[in-house]
């Protein structure tokens, strides 16, 4: 081989071996995500509320090894810690769920005792407001304003600092309202990632109701760099438009993954890249072919298909 042959041979070979060292832990990290999902817990909620314990040794059975709770099945934060140890399942994030009468500051300790890295909200309702059926709750999302969404901004940045002086990181998760579109062509959810503290609050992407919506967690990824942690992901049937509205029924079929219409191999391929630590599966009832923990089994085994 001549010299200057032997150079650049050398040269490429040295870029190409540095390019793969930098891309070997992204790509090491987006099969961790699908080898090792962990499932929010509001999948099974009917389950869980009734057997506890039976219910988290079946989702660890299943595979699954990390949970997000979304309320603690009526046990305190200790009781269900023991619950979730005994099943082999750690917490890493809670799902903001406070019962009458609870305070923040209290489901922060709560979510300390549960083992939690992450606490996670969605909108939160004005507490002038008390919604007295799901219809008045949906009519009460549809009417929220862009001065309530930069409201609601203030109030997730003063959580996400006092979640933060305990010891906990915050992330806002979104359904599909945050996608309408205002006047400008901007949307909700725009005015939430651009009011918060990109320092303080992060973002749990639930992809369904993302592409529900018609927004792609792919640009998502893109238009925020560096603000996402946590996905949501679950699957539904194609329907004929976006919908950014909620109701008791959508005219939705949610379905098991990998048999609605969400491309996950994509997302998952991209997710780390964007910062994206954990994955949660999440299914929408009703479960039409199988029960919610059987569902919960046809999601695992599709990720560990696509890994």
């Amino acid at each position: 081989m001549k010299l200057k042959s032997r150079r650049n041979f050398l040269k490429q070979t040295s870029l190409a071996a540095a390019a793969l060292a930098v891309a070997a832990p992204w790509r090491a990290r987006a099969g961790t995500l699908a080898d090792h999902p962990g499932l929010q817990l509001y999948t099974v909620g009917k389950d869980l509320a009734a057997d506890p314990a039976g219910t988290l040794a079946q989702v660890a059975a299943i595979g699954y090894r990390t949970v997000e709770t979304a309320g603690t099945a009526g046990k305190t934060a200790t009781e269900f810690r023991k619950t979730l140890d005994a099943a082999g399942l750690d917490c890493r994030s809670s799902h903001l769920y406070l019962p009458p009468g609870q305070t923040f500051a209290q489901f922060f300790d709560e979510a300390k005792t549960l083992g939690s890295e992450y606490v996670v909200s969605s909108f939160l309702v004005d507490p002038n407001i008390q919604p007295k059926s799901a219809d008045d709750f949906f009519k009460y999302a549809a009417s929220l304003t862009e001065d309530d969404f930069k409201k609601l901004a203030d109030q997730i940045n003063k959580l996400a600092a006092q979640a933060k002086t305990v010891g906990l990181k915050f992330a806002y998760h979104n359904h599909n309202l945050e996608f309408r579109t205002w006047p400008d062509g901007s949307t909700p959810y725009d005015s939430l990632v651009a009011a918060t503290d990109a320092s303080l609050v992060k973002l749990e992407l639930d992809c369904g109701w993302a592409e529900l919506a018609g927004r792609s967690p792919l640009a998502l990824f893109k238009r925020y760099p560096g603000r996402f942690r946590m996905l949501h992901i679950k699957d539904f049937v194609a329907v004929p438009h976006p919908i950014v509205t909620m109701s008791a029924d959508l005219g939705v079929e949610w379905t098991e993954l990998g048999r609605g219409r969400v491309d996950y191999r994509a997302i998952l391929a991209a997710a780390p890249s964007a910062g994206v630590e954990h994955i949660f599966v999440e299914q929408e009832p009703p479960f039409v072919k199988y029960t919610p923990l059987q569902a919960a089994k046809v999601d695992f085994d599709y990720l560990q298909s696509i890994r």
